[in-house]
């Protein structure tokens, strides 16, 4: 795989790291086709029930490298739907939502335009205080449009998401926590990031894939359908030999030995 992502695999835990840090992990048409190389090869390991986002260098993601994209030619439609019902540019932010385990992102210094696209599909974000923070698309007389508009409508106040977008203002990490863009504070994020994914590789993978299957459909559902999935979903995990071993290892007070 290109070196340009890199992953490395430990205790359940998948350490991934976008690594163009000469210029702050930007996104040029390479370091995309390198993200969807990576999201495909998470999407089939099994064995992996947590994983941890970071940028090598400076800062997590610089967004869209305008001088690269200015420069390709394409011929392809954003309206061409050639990743099911995403383009492209959509398909390589909302896979890392759409990956069975839950997504940690570690931010600090720039997470701007596409940066923070990629942060706001992750199931949690952890950020430096100090970084820095934008919904920088209307800079370039561009809108957001690599999929966020559908994660950000579950976790952003409707009023902060307009102004933010409308003026591309950029903000810390503590003021992103207010605003909900940010679930904690770090002076180390990656390292509080690993800490929470542990804990949650210790648990019934079974039981987690499923709680963000659920979680993951909750805006487009109504009671009926939510009821009827929390149903499904817990059916099929109380049958499991996870389950079991969950019990056993809380009373037994060891750790517990699951399969994946």
């Amino acid at each position: 795989m290109s070196e340009r992502v890199t992953i490395s695999v430990e205790n359940h835990i998948a350490d991934v790291r976008f690594n163009r840090p000469e210029k702050m992990n930007a996104l040029d048409p390479e370091q995309i086709d390198a993200i969807i190389e990576a999201t495909d090869k998470l999407a089939e390991m099994n064995d992996v029930r947590a994983i941890v986002l970071s940028g090598n260098g400076k800062g997590f993601c610089a967004g869209l490298d305008m001088a690269s994209f200015t420069q390709s030619s394409t011929t392809d439609s954003l309206t061409d739907r050639s990743y099911g019902n995403a383009n492209k540019y959509q398909h390589v932010v909302l896979q890392w939502r759409r990956l069975p385990a839950p997504v940690i992102v570690a931010i600090h210094g720039a997470c701007v335009g596409g940066g923070l696209q990629f942060a706001s599909a992750a199931d949690v974000r952890i950020a430096t205080p100090d970084s820095k923070l934008s919904i920088m698309e209307m800079r370039w007389g561009l809108i957001p449009d690599m999929g966020s508009y559908s994660t950000w409508r579950s976790f952003v106040r409707d009023d902060i998401l307009r102004e933010l977008t409308y003026t591309n203002r950029i903000f810390s990490g503590e003021e992103g926590k207010e605003l909900g863009f940010v679930s904690h504070l770090a002076d180390d994020p990656h390292a509080k990031a690993m800490e929470l994914a542990a804990e949650i590789a210790g648990k019934n993978p079974d039981a987690i894939k499923a709680a963000k299957r659920l979680m993951n459909q909750l805006p487009d559902m109504n009671e009926d359908e939510i009821l009827m999935m929390e149903s499904v979903e817990q059916d099929k995990v109380g049958k499991g030999p996870n389950q079991k071993e969950a019990v056993m290892a809380f009373m037994q007070k060891r750790a517990a030995n699951f399969n994946d």
